[in-house]
């Protein structure tokens, strides 16, 4: 069998593909770019739907396909436009260019809430969708996941960086209904449902992909908590409106999971039935509170917040010692040191506002360090540099700075310490 897959690299559309081509069938993989890995059995198409404006571009890649599969999904819209396009008129192209083709049956992984009680972009744009694939005159099924549940998914890791906070601030009183599913049992969901050939050629069905537990999101909260192995939340409460303007604030920055449609989502409630679960799985879904801890799992989740922590606590130290040197340090002391340690009388002046700058700089690259430069490495390993450099230069000529009972020498090494971790981190991630 010949299957036509979109969203390739996604969350969902990667495992989608390797589930497939592990029962031994081939596949056309689309996305933007090629995935790092991918299975023999997978042909990869570069594919830009936000860029597909006709059913004659598709045509070519649909023929000989039997089944087509839509895992094309984002959460954020910085454009205004990339719902409609990547949710609703790409896909309605690809359905009925695929029908064209004479393709078997067709697979469109929605979202729960696309419903007529949807009032979200995000729900619409892939109600527009669903209704459109249920007009059509083929063999459909249409997977509707509530938040799902994956230790390497961004949504899960947001979840679990935020359900392992030294104090978890809640909507409201927590009390907004969602419903997880285990990525796994989406995986398998689509999986079956895209090699079930109905007999009627026009049959469309729509499922709720749902964990067996409705819970809270204080409760969810609780159960993430559990499966990272950190101690039970202590949770803070947060007025509605002021999670209001912090989702309106939040939906500004690159990457964010919360903003304004998100919050209206959550709100509404994220539950069904898990009765068509139970039929197309033949098991009861999987069940996050009977999950063991996941250590690892647990740990880079806390790594979300604790890395930002470090890196502020690290920018801090910088920038408040520019500010000291600067304008609040007695400015004939400053330069009594300097002579201290050797510096020229003609100098001393540069020297204190030019490290002084310097260390404003760093402070603020630390921050706001520029994507394009790639990982801070090479800042952190500057800094360390920077710090070698002056406690040497003071041990030197001022050695008595090390039974000074403040400090200030000793307390370089955790910064140095500090540093060396965010190096060891950054050769961790992922090129």
């Amino acid at each position: 069998m010949i299957i036509f897959l979109t969203g390739c690299t996604g969350l969902l559309g990667s495992r989608i593909a390797a589930a497939l081509a592990a029962e031994g069938h081939s596949l056309v993989c689309c996305a933007r770019h090629a995935p790092a890995h991918a299975s023999p059995r997978c042909r990869f198409v570069a594919l830009d739907l936000a860029r597909i404006t006709d059913q004659a571009t598709l045509m070519p890649l649909l023929e000989g396909v039997d089944v087509v599969v839509n895992a094309v999904g984002i959460f954020s819209d910085r454009s205004g436009h990339d719902f409609q396009r990547l949710h609703a008129d790409a896909p309605i192209l690809l359905f009925r260019a695929a029908v064209r083709a004479g393709v078997r049956r067709i697979v469109q992984i929605s979202a729960l809430g696309a419903d007529e009680h949807a009032h979200s972009a995000y729900h619409l744009t892939k109600r527009a969708a669903d209704d459109a694939l249920r007009a059509l005159p083929v063999s459909s099924l249409i997977v509707q996941p509530s938040l799902v549940f994956s230790p390497d998914g961004s949504s899960t890791k947001f979840f679990t960086a935020w359900a392992t906070l030294p104090l978890v601030p809640l909507p409201g009183r927590g009390a907004q209904r969602v419903q997880p599913v285990h990525v796994d049992d989406v995986i398998e969901l689509v999986t079956k449902g895209a090699l079930a050939m109905e007999n009627d050629a026009a049959s469309s069905e729509s499922v709720a992909a749902v964990g067996p537990e409705p819970m809270t999101m204080r409760s969810y909260l609780a159960v993430l908590a559990r499966l990272a192995g950190a101690a039970p939340p202590v949770f803070l409460p947060v007025p509605m409106p002021l999670v209001a303007l912090a989702a309106r604030i939040g939906e500004k920055l690159p990457g964010a999971f919360v903003s304004a449609d998100a919050l209206a989502m959550l709100e509404r409630g994220n539950t069904a039935p898990d009765d068509a679960m139970r039929r197309w799985l033949g098991r009861p879904p999987i069940a996050l509170s009977h999950m063991p801890a996941m250590p690892r799992f647990g740990l880079e989740a806390k790594l979300a917040w604790l890395v930002p922590l470090l890196i502020g606590s690290i920018a801090a130290v910088w920038i408040w010692t520019a500010i000291v040197s600067a304008w609040l340090y007695p400015r004939a002391a400053s330069l009594d040191l300097l002579a201290r340690v050797g510096a020229p009388p003609a100098t001393r002046v540069l020297l204190l506002y030019g490290a002084a700058a310097c260390d404003l700089l760093l402070g603020a690259l630390s921050l706001a360090w520029p994507a394009r430069l790639g990982a801070r490495t090479r800042l952190w390993q500057c800094q360390i540099a920077l710090i070698v450099f002056y406690t040497l230069l003071i041990s030197w000529r001022l050695p008595e700075f090390w039974l000074h009972p403040y400090g200030p020498l000793s307390k370089n090494l955790p910064m140095l310490a500090a540093l060396v971790v965010l190096i060891a981190l950054d050769k961790r991630k992922p090129a």
